[in-house]
């Protein structure tokens, strides 16, 4: 059910955005960079510019998580499901 886990093309490391192009980060590297960017967007636009997705692919548990720390830690109410597979 869970193939894709495992798929060629599937990303294996954190990839900041550097103009037109991709560098490849350590995880802290990411990590702190997103949270960052998280911050700065929901200080300066308020906590509903900020969006989360999830799908069916994830499990029960991963999408829980997810929407509680939109709710939670961000503070919106913005989280979308694709139920389609």
């Amino acid at each position: 059910m869970h193939e894709f886990v495992q798929h060629s093309d599937r990303l294996k490391k954190p990839l900041i955005k550097n103009g037109e192009s991709f560098r490849e980060v350590s995880w802290d590297e990411g990590l702190n960079y997103a949270a960052s960017e998280l911050r700065r967007i929901k200080d300066a636009y308020g906590p509903d510019s900020v969006g989360f997705l999830t799908s069916a692919r994830c499990t029960n548990e991963e999408n829980y998580i997810l929407q509680k720390f939109a709710r939670t830690a961000i503070g919106t109410n913005n989280v979308d499901h694709c139920a389609r597979l």
